[in-house]
């Protein structure tokens, strides 16, 4: 019997995300029972599955799942240019609304773990401050392949009020294309394994 794909009942790509042990999926693999795979199908898909989770170990390494707090001007400017997708935030330590962006920011790194979530002080980054003309804070930037794609401002664009739903963020991003849905990451990743052929002083707490 020919398949065009191969979906196995035991194993689904979105189990990779919560594997800690890496033999555990491959016992799994092992000791599936399906007459009607073959073994050269068989080794090849373990080999692409290896291969995803070295991919997730790389980004796990730069620090891909975490909202990192970046220090130096130019490290952030290389973050934003070297990473696919990258969320930015631009942020005063004694700002409420920056620290109310926090709260959002830390939730959607660790549920899009494809993009990079970085943030960083605006006293560390005169020269993006200038030139990207932030006046207002809190502010988040989007960047996909190093081009900008959206600058959300403050908390107009999330339903002027402190209390908003991490959603309201995550759609900005989403229509900015700097993350995507689950389900659409997973059915690209599926295909791929499956398929057998003082700043202070001028800027504002909005």
């Amino acid at each position: 019997m020919r398949h065009e794909y191969v979906l196995m009942s035991s194993v689904r790509l979105r189990d990779l995300e919560s594997l800690s042990d890496d033999e555990a999926l491959f016992a799994e693999l092992e000791n599936e029972e399906d007459n009607d795979v073959s073994a050269a199908l068989r080794e090849r898909r373990i080999k692409e599955i290896q291969d995803e989770l070295e991919r997730r170990h790389a980004r796990a390494e730069n620090q891909h799942g975490l909202y990192t707090d970046i220090t130096k001007e130019k490290e952030f400017m290389d973050i934003t240019t070297s990473d696919k997708y990258v969320v930015g935030h631009f942020y005063h330590k004694d700002f409420r609304r920056c620290k109310i962006m926090d709260t959002h920011m830390e939730k959607l790194a660790q549920k899009y773990y494809d993009t990079r979530f970085i943030k960083i002080e605006v006293q560390n980054a005169p020269f993006l401050v200038e030139k990207l003309q932030i006046k207002v804070l809190p502010c988040v930037m989007a960047w996909v392949d190093g081009y900008a794609q959206t600058k959300i401002v403050g908390f107009d664009e999330l339903g002027s009020t402190d209390s908003f739903q991490t959603a309201a963020l995550e759609l900005k991003l989403l229509h900015a294309g700097v993350v995507k849905k689950k389900e659409e990451s997973n059915n690209l990743q599926k295909k791929s394994i499956f398929q057998s052929n003082d700043t202070d002083s001028e800027l504002e707490d909005d």
